[in-house]
């Protein structure tokens, strides 16, 4: 889940339908007063904040969120029609993760987002996942299923933490040939769906915890 804080109803609609249509999920909110109040609901990958806001300013949004052991590690990108050098400055000390200027194409921003992801997801120094009775430790590189070993592949066994790690997000068959096989890989999607296909095998009695979201690509823990 993404989060949008942007008080201009055309932006933040704009952003968070092409979110939803590019295998995340996303929220809306118009200030700090409900981004605040979703917190208490629930948390999400990534918030995109609108410096000028009505009331409390993206600014101080930013330190609080930073100031809170609950929110400090969220990745942050700043979104403002403010682009000179000493906003951008004040913005990135104050904690955010990446800055961009209105306006802005939404498959620019659709690219920062995957940036400011890759770049926070690989810092991450999580050594188990699960999900249900499907445990994986990172560390001694094991799969259990109801806490038997379940030997997967290399790729098999990446495809599954990245699907793990990013539970209740729809990702795309192209975000996960990004992800798992890389930028120069010359397949098509289809080995994707082999690769789950043999998973989901594997997986036996748990293989159905990987949903399949029509038309869009997998997910674990959906709604």
């Amino acid at each position: 889940m993404i989060y949008c804080v942007e008080d201009d109803s055309g932006i933040r609609e704009l952003v968070v339908y092409t979110l939803n249509n590019t295998g995340f999920e996303a929220e809306g909110f118009s200030g700090g007063k409900d981004l605040f109040a979703a917190l208490e609901r629930s948390m999400p990958k990534l918030i995109l904040l609108d410096i000028m806001l009505p009331g409390e300013d993206g600014i101080s949004i930013l330190k609080r969120l930073r100031a809170s052991s609950a929110t400090k590690q969220i990745p942050i990108i700043l979104l403002t029609a403010k682009s000179t050098e000493y906003d951008k400055v004040i913005g990135l000390d104050s904690g955010a993760d990446d800055y961009i200027a209105k306006p802005f194409g939404m498959m620019e921003l659709i690219s920062r987002i995957k940036a400011v992801l890759r770049r926070t997801e690989s810092t991450d120094n999580t050594n188990e996942y699960g999900f249900g009775n499907v445990k994986l430790n990172v560390k001694s590189h094991t799969v259990t299923v109801d806490g038997r070993l379940t030997e997967l592949t290399l790729k098999e066994f990446e495809l599954l933490k990245f699907l793990l790690k990013n539970q209740g997000a729809v990702l795309t068959r192209d975000m996960l040939l990004e992800n798992i096989w890389g930028y120069d890989f010359g397949g098509e999607t289809r080995t994707v769906d082999v690769h789950i296909r043999t998973l989901r095998q594997k997986l036996g009695s748990e293989g159905g915890i990987i949903e399949t979201v029509r038309g869009v690509g997998y997910r674990i823990g959906g709604e």
